[in-house]
């Protein structure tokens, strides 16, 4: 009887320790699985946060490259652009010197060497009028010259410079010209710059020669630095 009372307190001592050491072992595991899994959402969460600041970069930097080859590419256009000026001007030295009929005041202006002269009409009696056309290389064909772009065009007529004015008011009044004064080597004429026509867009300057009138027009403004030149050097015997 003592016997089997002393197996039962044992057995209840023994429970009693074990249960305690257990409960402890859990709570060991429990705490190291959440240490372990904390660990790891940083991990991944370290990890993502890295491929996305190497992407950023990435990205970054591929605008930057891209930022940098433009402004590259537009600076070597400007520079080529600016050579190709450069190289042109100096294909139109030295200017050559264009002369007009003694009869007719004698017109003299400077025009590029690079441009080629063709006279529509000489003097050949009283009462005509001279033409002639200007034009980088060749001259195209005059038999289309209302409609067709010029360089620089010459024309001096024996009409009345106040009557040749006149045939442009009506462009003026529509604003499709603008008129305005202007004077060179003491001689003072008229400006015109604007719509000519539908097809031709320039600029105009028109003096009084003795009894006739003298007009020189470029009929587009890709000439215009040119033209400017060329009405700087006229000169005639007014």
């Amino acid at each position: 009887m003592i016997s089997r009372l002393y197996s039962q307190s044992k057995r209840k001592y023994n429970d009693a320790m074990i249960t305690p050491r257990r409960k402890n072992e859990f709570g060991a595991v429990s705490g190291l699985l959440l240490t372990t899994i904390g660990l790891a959402v940083l991990v991944v969460g370290f990890a993502g946060l890295a491929v996305w600041a190497y992407a950023n970069y990435n990205n970054q930097k591929t605008n930057v490259d891209g930022r940098i080859a433009s402004a590259v590419a537009i600076a070597k256009k400007a520079q080529a652009d600016s050579d190709a000026a450069r190289f042109e001007a100096a294909d139109k030295l030295p200017y050559r010197q264009f002369v007009g009929p003694d009869d007719y005041g004698r017109l003299t202006f400077s025009y590029p060497k690079t441009w080629s002269v063709y006279i529509d009409k000489d003097i050949t009696s009283s009462g005509s009028t001279y033409a002639a056309y200007l034009n980088p290389g060749s001259v195209p064909s005059v038999s289309g010259a209302a409609t067709q772009q010029y360089a620089l065009r010459v024309t001096i007529e024996s009409k009345d410079y106040d009557k040749v004015i006149a045939t442009y008011d009506t462009l003026v009044k529509s604003g499709a010209l603008k008129s305005s004064a202007v004077s060179v080597n003491g001689n003072t004429g008229a400006r015109l710059d604007g719509n000519f026509t539908k097809d031709i867009r320039g600029s105009a300057v028109i003096y009084k020669i003795r009894d006739k009138t003298v007009t020189l027009r470029t009929d587009a403004d890709t000439f215009k630095p040119d033209f400017e030149n060329i009405i700087r050097t006229i000169k005639f015997n007014s």
